[in-house]
């Protein structure tokens, strides 16, 4: 019998993830990535967190990340594990003439998450302590080059980790968010925290700013997928097509077990769908019954 996931919303827990880190520094640091980032990185005061979109020219993602501003002229980004080669080429195609250095850093990370996180981050060892800033969790994330999960703090498996993320509707490179992701397909949250509107141009700015000007008006939204229903031996995965109406309507991309029972995920599913709405999710003869429903999940 596979061991209860717990709910990381109501307990504290702890487990280490994958973030790669990338310092910025030099007298030009700041200014470089003011017209990169979709964040005002100029309006952020030392020691303080963002989320930021880093977009192509033609408005889609390149890595969606958080950006720290640790000294007047020195930032640290950190980005979901197995990034960074891609970050790092991206930040340094525009570098011409910029006296800025740009340069990998051999961190590890910990993810603290529940009641009570933002204290027992705030008594660990770590050269950073990043909130989390995912909406309605409590959370804060411990980088540096040799961090732990606080001895204080029980130690939980990653997929009360993911299940949490789908629950709150985080999403993760190379699943939910692709090099042919717009924005604002992430949804509401993801925007209001990653994109300053009344700050200076910045690459990519005209898509995401001319979405913003019609109400967010876009092919695709991310929704949440909850799977009550019983499910075949190995449930759903990603990839998984999700089925209302008797039409495909999108994809699943992340997938983890619910406390206290079922599935949870994340979909890409086209803007016909209203949720609620009832789905199917699963390859042909292995689906399972599903409902599309808005983020983040209520419970």
């Amino acid at each position: 019998m596979t061991a209860a996931v717990p709910d990381l919303r109501a307990t504290l827990g702890a487990t280490e993830i994958a973030r790669d880190t990338i310092r910025v520094a030099g007298p030009d640091a700041i200014a470089y990535l003011q017209g990169q980032l979709s964040q005002d990185v100029e309006d952020l005061d030392v020691g303080t967190t963002a989320w930021s979109f880093l977009l192509q020219p033609t408005g889609k993602v390149d890595a969606w990340l958080r950006v720290t501003r640790t000294a007047a002229d020195e930032v640290v980004l950190d980005v979901d594990g197995g990034h960074r080669e891609a970050l790092l080429g991206r930040l340094r195609r525009f570098l011409l003439r910029t006296k800025a250095d740009i340069d990998p850093l051999d961190w590890q990370a910990v993810a603290l998450r529940g009641p009570g996180a933002v204290a027992a981050a705030g008594d660990a060892p770590a050269e950073l302590r990043v909130p989390a800033g995912w909406p309605g969790v409590e959370g804060a994330d411990l980088l540096g080059p040799d961090v732990t999960i606080p001895a204080s703090v029980s130690a939980v498996g990653r997929e009360a980790y993911e299940s949490l993320r789908i629950r709150a509707g985080v999403p993760a490179l190379g699943a939910e968010l692709t090099d042919a992701t717009i924005p604002a397909e992430a949804g509401p949250w993801v925007i209001a925290e990653s994109v300053d509107f009344t700050k200076g141009c910045f690459t990519g700015q005209e898509l995401v700013a001319r979405i913003d000007s019609r109400g967010g008006h876009v092919p695709r939204h991310l929704r949440g997928l909850d799977i009550t229903g019983p499910a075949g031996a190995a449930g759903p995965v990603p990839g998984d097509p999700v089925v209302v109406d008797g039409k495909e309507a999108g994809h699943v991309t992340s997938v983890a077990p619910r406390p206290g029972g079922g599935t949870v995920a994340l979909a890409v599913i086209g803007r016909a769908v209203e949720p609620p709405a009832a789905a199917e999710v699963g390859p042909p003869g292995g689906e399972v019954a599903a409902t599309v429903v808005e983020l983040p999940f209520g419970t």
